[in-house]
């Protein structure tokens, strides 16, 4: 036999065995067609397949970070915002994601965008910036059961970013600043409502005793006189001198000497 017939034979020996040969790493597995029946799933390790009988397709069980493009939302009180979101996914079925669906990364990118405007639009604004953590919550848990079916499991959604235009902007300042004012007002009102109480309080305590009232009248006029570059003419109270005659006119005289 001519060697050149040799080699060649050699050659396409070599070919068959090496197409026959597969290596997947750890977090890949394999999908088997046999004839383009469904045959197993193999992997990872080295994988041996029959050439042109057996057809293999990769499958990777990384969690995926997928970008969800700004979406046009409209809100439940008419409020047009632009929402963007991240989804986190893994896929825990490689059978039914390469079977059951033609390409599950494009079959959830879209899924994930109408999931996404279809729960937005149910909340108003102030939900949408206020309550992210419910909003993502509510995201996933639909995106996960209707994943499920191609044996995608979706561990997280973030919503990353709320844009709004200009004019809504300054409008929810405005609000701000009001809500802001009217807190301040009614702080100012309960201070004034419990200063009145603690001096309706103290006036029933003074009135009880006239003592205490006149021991404050001494103190008031103590701190006046503290200050030395006016002065101050007031009336003297005749309850501070009643005591001071009663001493003068003695037990039982008229204060005549």
């Amino acid at each position: 036999m001519p060697f050149e017939v040799v080699a060649f034979i050699l050659v396409v020996v070599i070919a068959f065995f090496a197409s026959a040969i597969r290596i997947l790493r750890e977090y890949d597995r394999g999908v088997v067609f046999t004839l383009g029946r469904f045959t197993s799933v193999k992997g990872p390790g080295l994988i041996l397949l029959i050439p042109i009988l057996q057809q293999m397709v990769k499958v990777d069980l990384r969690v995926i970070v997928m970008d969800v493009p700004s979406q046009d939302v409209i809100s439940r009180d008419n409020v047009s915002v632009k929402v963007n979101a991240v989804v986190y996914f893994r896929v825990i079925d490689p059978e039914r994601a390469i079977i059951q669906v033609e390409d599950y990364l494009a079959a959830t990118s879209q899924l994930a965008q109408t999931t996404l405007r279809s729960v937005l639009g149910q909340h108003e604004l102030d939900e949408m910036l206020a309550e992210r953590d419910k909003l993502n919550d509510d995201v996933r848990n639909i995106l996960d059961s209707q994943t499920d079916a191609w044996g995608i499991k979706v561990a997280n959604v973030e919503i990353k970013h709320v844009d709004l235009d200009e004019s809504m902007i300054r409008a929810i300042a405005r609000q701000a600043e009001a809500e802001r004012s009217r807190r301040a007002k009614v702080i100012h009102a309960e201070g004034e409502q419990q200063a009145a109480e603690k001096l309706m309080e103290a006036a029933r305590i003074l009135a009880q005793q006239p003592q205490a009232l006149q021991l404050r009248y001494l103190e008031t006029l103590t701190s006046v006189a503290g200050d030395k570059s006016s002065t101050i003419v007031f009336p003297l109270p005749m309850d501070l001198v009643e005591p001071l005659l009663q001493l003068k006119r003695g037990p039982g005289g008229d204060g005549a000497a």
